[in-house]
């Protein structure tokens, strides 16, 4: 039977965290109305997404 872990690797943490900081950051640029640091928060996402993917193929994520 496979072991249920619910996602919480390091890859799951790892992804969630700089999500958690993209959103900051977008939502900083929103308030402050500096489009240029909204679009990085938005460009963090696309990292995040990447860093996940890597770190699972890397194993230490679930498939």
């Amino acid at each position: 039977m496979p072991e249920a872990h619910h996602g919480s690797t390091p890859a799951a943490w790892t992804t969630v965290t700089v999500v958690l900081v993209a959103f900051l950051v977008g939502a900083a640029g929103l308030i402050i109305l500096n489009w240029v640091v909204f679009w990085c928060g938005v460009g963090l996402l696309v990292v995040a997404a990447i860093i996940g993917k890597i770190m699972q193929a890397m194993g230490l994520g679930a498939r």
